[in-house]
C-alpha cells in the first residue's frame, strides 16, 4: 500500500516501539548558521532533487546536452593511456624494437630482457601513482580545469622521450613521466564526469571512461598489426609518435570547458558555480540555476558536518572510511577477478596451431567484445543497477574460471582443449566488459562524497595499480615453462580470488543507482546496510524545518520500502502504515 505523508503522520501511526529518526539537531544547528537565508535554501535544494530525479535519459541529453559533450572530451584523454598499453607490452615480440634496445642471443636473434620488460611495463604505472598523488591535491587546490590543461601540456611533451631514446633506459625515463599524466586522466576524468551530469546522465558518462580505455587498445592492435612487417625504426617510431594526435586537440578543447560547479561551490565561488550550471544546462531559468546552486550548498554543509577536513586522512575517518573501502574494492576487484588471465587467449590460441599473424588479429577482436560489452552495459546498469551487474558478472566469471581450470589438465598437445580455453577466455572478456570493467568507473565517481571525491578515486585507483603491479609479475611466473608452468591451470587460482570477491561485493558494494549525492552521505552516515541501499527511502531535507516541510520531512510514495535518516542508524519499516 501506498501512502503520502509528513513525518508526523509517519510518526502518529508507527507500530509501537518503532523510532523515526532525523539528523541531529545540533548538526541542524551547524548547518543553519553555515548557510544564509537556510529555509530557502532548503526548499530550493529539495525543488533541485526532485527535477534531477524525474528525468528521463532522453530529457537529460536534451537539458545538458553541453555537460555530457565536455564530459566525453575529457574522458577521450584516456585512450592515450588503454593505446600505449598495448604498445608497449607487444613491442617486445617486435624484431626492429628488440634489435634497437634489447640484447643478442647466441643464435643471432635479439630479445628484451625480462627484468627490462619487467620494467618498461611497470614503470608506466609508477609514474601513474605520482600523478594520481599529484591530482589528488591539485584537482582540488586548482580545479580540474587547470589540473587537465596542467597533465596534456606535461604530456605532450613527455612523448618526446620514448620517441627519441636511443637505448632502453631513456624509454624507462620516458615511460614513468608519461604514466605522471595518465594518473592524473584516470582520476579526474571521472570524478569531471560525475560532478558535471544529472543523475539521469552519471552511469553513461562514467562508464564511457572505461570504452575510452579500450577504444585505445583497438587502436594499438590495429596499428600494430600495420607495421608487423615494417623493416625500419619507423616500426615504433610512428606508433610512438601517433600518441601526439590525441593530447593537442584535448587541451584546446579543455581551455573552453567549464570548471566542475561544486569545486566552485566548495571554495565558495558561487556565481561562478552559477555561470557554470548556466553554460552546462540548455536554456535554464533562473529558478532551477539557483536550485541547483541550493543543492549543491546544502549538501556540501552536510558534508563538511560529517567530515569537516578534505585530506587524504579525511577519506580514512568516520563515514568516509567505508566509502573509501567501497571505491578501492570495485577498483581492485577490476585486478583480482582475474581479467590479467583474459590477455592470454591468444597465447592458447597459438598453443592450438592458429597462426601468430591470426591469433593476433583474433586479439583485435577480442577488443572489439570489450567495446560491445561496455556499450551494452550502458543499458544493462539502467536496468539492474550497479550492484546486481558486480554480482552477475562476477558470478559468471567463477563458472568461466572453473571450467578453464579444468580444461588446464588436458595435454597442450589436445588443439580442442587449447580452442576451447581460447574462445573461453574471450566469453569471459566479453562478460567482464559488460559487468565490471565499465561498472566499476560509475561505482568510484558516484560512491565518494563531493568533498573527498578527487582524493577517495585517487586511493581507490593507487589500490588498483598496486593490484596491477603484481598481476603483471605473477601471471609470467604462472604460464612460464621454467617456472609453475601451470597454463591453464592458473584458471583455479584465479576463480578463488573471484569467489573472494562475490563475497565481498555481496556484504559490502552498495547500489547507487538514482541516488543524489545528498542521498548518499544519509545512507553511509545511518550505516545501511549494502543490501538494503536500494530499497531504502531517504530524503535528506529531513528535520530540516522550512515553509514547504514545517513538520521536517516528507516520504514519497512508498511499496514495501523503509525510511532512514538521522544518525544514530534505526531503520523504521513503512510497510504496515
Amino acid at each position: 500500500m501506498s501512502r503520502r505523508g509528513t513525518f508526523a503522520d509517519i510518526a502518529a501511526d508507527l507500530p509501537a516501539g518503532s523510532d523515526l529518526v532525523t539528523t541531529e539537531q545540533n548538526v541542524l544547528d551547524n548547518i543553519k548558521q553555515e548557510i544564509a537565508n537556510y529555509d530557502e535554501v532548503v526548499d530550493s535544494a529539495r525543488a533541485a532533487v526532485d527535477a534531477e530525479k524525474s528525468l528521463t535519459l532522453r530529457e537529460a541529453l536534451r537539458r545538458y546536452p553541453k555537460a555530457a559533450g565536455w564530459s566525453i572530451l575529457l574522458s577521450t584523454a584516456i585512450i592515450m593511456e588503454g593505446f600505449d598499453v598495448v604498445l608497449i607490452n607487444n613491442f617486445y615480440a617486435l624484431p626492429q624494437f628488440a634489435q634497437k634496445y634489447g640484447v643478442q642471443l647466441p643464435d643471432g636473434k635479439y630479445t628484451i630482457t625480462a627484468p627490462w620488460q619487467a620494467g618498461l611495463s611497470n614503470g608506466a604505472q609508477v609514474g601513474e601513482i605520482i600523478g594520481l598523488c599529484i591530482n589528488g591535491w591539485s584537482s582540488e587546490r586548482f580545479g580540474y580545469k587547470k589540473t587537465m590543461m596542467a597533465a596534456l601540456s606535461m604530456m605532450i611533451c613527455a612523448i618526446f622521450i620514448p620517441f627519441f631514446a636511443k637505448n632502453i633506459e631513456t624509454l624507462l625515463i620516458g615511460e614513468i613521466l608519461q604514466g605522471i599524466p595518465w594518473g592524473v586522466f584516470q582520476t579526474l576524468t571521472t570524478a569531471y564526469a560525475a560532478e558535471i551530469s544529472p543523475v539521469a546522465l552519471r552511469p553513461y558518462l562514467t562508464a564511457y571512461v572505461n570504452l575510452c580505455w579500450v577504444i585505445g587498445q583497438v587502436i594499438a592492435s590495429g596499428v600494430l598489426r600495420g607495421v608487423l612487417t615494417w623493416d625500419s625504426q619507423w616500426a615504433y617510431r610512428l606508433p610512438f609518435a601517433l600518441q601526439w594526435l590525441w593530447p593537442a586537440p584535448i587541451l584546446i578543447g579543455t581551455i573552453f570547458a567549464p570548471e566542475s560547479p561544486w569545486w566552485q561551490v566548495r571554495i565558495g565561488r558561487h556565481d561562478a558555480a552559477r555561470n557554470t550550471i548556466r553554460s552546462l544546462f540548455n536554456n535554464p531559468t533562473e529558478e532551477e540555476v539557483e536550485n541547483s546552486i541550493s543543492l549543491m550548498v546544502h549538501t556540501n554543509a552536510i558534508e563538511k558536518e560529517l567530515s569537516a577536513g578534505t585530506s587524504y586522512w579525511d577519506c580514512f575517518k568516520g563515514v568516509d572510511l567505508r566509502r573509501t573501502e567501497v571505491a578501492s574494492g570495485a577498483w581492485m576487484i577490476q585486478n583480482l577477478c582475474g581479467s590479467a588471465f583474459m590477455g592470454y587467449s591468444t597465447f592458447f590460441l597459438e598453443q592450438a596451431g592458429l597462426a601468430t599473424t591470426n591469433a593476433f588479429n583474433l586479439s583485435i577482436a577480442q577488443y572489439a567484445l570489450g567495446i560491445c560489452g561496455t556499450l551494452s552495459s550502458w543499458f544493462l546498469m539502467t536496468r539492474f543497477g550497479r550492484r546486481r551487474l558486480y554480482l552477475l558478472g562476477l558470478f559468471g566469471m567463477i563458472c568461466f574460471l572453473v571450467v578453464i581450470g579444468g580444461m588446464g589438465f588436458i595435454s597442450t598437445s589436445n588443439s580442442g582443449a587449447q580452442w576451447a580455453i581460447g574462445a573461453m577466455l574471450l566469453a569471459y572478456t566479453a562478460l567482464y566488459d559488460a559487468t565490471v570493467g565499465p561498472v566499476c568507473y560509475t561505482i568510484v565517481g558516484e560512491i565518494s562524497s563531493t568533498r573527498l571525491r578527487a582524493k577517495t578515486v585517487v586511493i581507490a585507483r593507487v589500490a588498483y595499480n598496486i593490484i596491477g603491479i603484481v598481476n603483471g609479475i605473477i601471471m609470467p611466473y604462472f604460464l612460464n615453462a621454467q617456472k609453475l608452468n601451470w597454463g591453464a591451470k592458473t584458471g583455479w587460482f584465479w576463480a578463488g580470488f573471484c569467489l573472494l570477491c562475490f563475497i565481498w561485493t555481496f556484504f559490502r558494494l552498495p547500489e547507487a543507482k538514482d541516488r543524489t549525492y545528498g542521498e548518499l552521505d544519509v545512507l553511509f552516515e545511518n550505516k545501511v546496510s549494502a543490501r538494503k541501499f536500494a530499497t531504502t527511502i531517504v530524503d535528506q531535507f529531513a528535520g530540516h524545518e522550512s515553509s514547504l516541510s514545517p513538520a521536517g520531512g516528507r516520504v514519497e510514495d512508498i511499496d514495501e520500502k523503509k525510511f532512514v535518516n538521522g544518525n544514530n542508524g534505526d531503520v523504521v519499516h513503512l510497510e504496515s502504515i
